[in-house]
């Protein structure tokens, strides 16, 4: 059992006018964003499944390594 009684999600602090004009400026931005989002290439001859290079792993003639 938890010490802590369970807080119900609908009670929550008012933002200040600063937080709720950073988060309309966020907002702004990821819609600029998404205007001006270019669709990548399709890669031919690459690996199957997420990008290798992204989690630091290799594969070369099937012989995988980490660094």
């Amino acid at each position: 059992m938890s010490d802590n009684p369970a807080k119900p999600d609908t009670v929550r602090k008012p933002l200040t006018p600063a937080a709720q004009r950073a988060l309309a400026e966020a907002e702004e931005r990821r819609r600029q964003a998404a205007a001006n989002a270019t669709p990548v290439e399709k890669e031919y001859q690459g690996p199957k499944g997420p990008e290798p290079t992204r989690y630091g792993d290799w594969e070369n003639k099937g012989i995988a390594s980490d660094f």
